[in-house]
């Protein structure tokens, strides 16, 4: 890996710590949130009772708690570049007595295990972010086994993501947002179609299926929703910090009147859509 991905490894390290306290205060909603994609990657890797599984960007610890809970004569060792991100998904082991699962802080493009020793591989919704995805890719293949199955999420379309996009399209009324790079780290960085599948077949995985999971998450309400997002999104909080006291609360006026147009009876369901690619070594 060259410097320049060496950097955004570092800064990406960095605000995944700065946010862990707060991806903790909202773990249930989070997981029950993405327990959809969880269960869309375990279903394509079949898991087995004897399986040895890597969970790479594990962040608190799914989908490699529920991977644990059916390999129980296996071993499930789980990845994220976050120190304090893995430290709330020890803690969350130690009081579940999840005894078939370790926890090692690692860089995808570097990752710390042998050649062909995995049987199953997945990551939740950690692709988009990784600075190189064709070394990565490359990287998940070396430590898997022959046969092996890989199943990864990221997120689809931002057209098809509102609870996302709420928020971020007030900020650009506000901000001015530079137009990223496709190449540069992202949420909708793998939506565009074909895109996950040739950097699957260019790292030689075969039988790639691709999968669209979509559905609606409850924020409750408005408030709620501006609190998860100012929360728990470094890069919210990142573009909050740029602006003045006034500036914020136009932002946050804005994004409460967007959020009452969805309201409906004491709920504010926002649409999701994901992927998820499977393929064999």
């Amino acid at each position: 890996m060259n410097e320049d991905m060496k950097s955004i490894n570092e800064i990406q390290k960095d605000s995944w710590n700065k946010v862990s306290a707060a991806w903790k205060k909202w773990d249930s909603f989070t997981m029950n949130f993405l327990k959809p994609m969880g269960e869309g990657i375990i279903g394509a890797l079949e898991i087995k009772a004897d399986d040895i599984v890597l969970d790479i960007a594990s962040g608190t610890g799914e989908p490699a708690f529920s991977i644990a809970a059916l390999a129980t004569n296996g071993q499930v060792y789980a990845t994220d570049l976050s120190e304090e991100m893995l430290a709330i998904a020890r803690g969350y082991a130690a009081e579940r007595r999840i005894n078939n699962i370790s926890f090692t802080t690692a860089d995808v493009s570097d990752l710390p295990f042998p050649d062909n020793f995995f049987n199953k591989l997945s990551c939740r919704m950690g692709f988009m972010f990784f600075p190189d995805m064709a070394l990565a890719a490359g990287e998940m293949f070396r430590v898997c086994k022959t046969g092996a199955k890989v199943a990864v999420s990221v997120w689809n379309l931002a057209e098809k993501n509102d609870w996302y996009t709420t928020m971020t399209k007030v900020l650009s009324r506000h901000l001015d947002l530079a137009p990223s790079s496709p190449d540069a780290p992202g949420m909708f960085r793998c939506a565009n179609q074909g895109l996950m599948q040739n950097l699957f077949e260019q790292a030689r995985f075969k039988n790639i299926v691709v999968e669209e999971i979509s559905g609606t998450v409850d924020f409750g309400n408005a408030e709620n929703y501006w609190l998860n997002r100012t929360e728990i999104s470094e890069s919210v909080i990142s573009l909050l910090s740029k602006t003045n006291d006034a500036t914020r609360e136009k932002i946050k006026e804005e994004v409460i009147r967007e959020c009452n147009k969805n309201e409906v009876s004491k709920s504010l369901p926002m649409n999701y859509s994901s992927l998820v690619i499977s393929a064999e070594k």
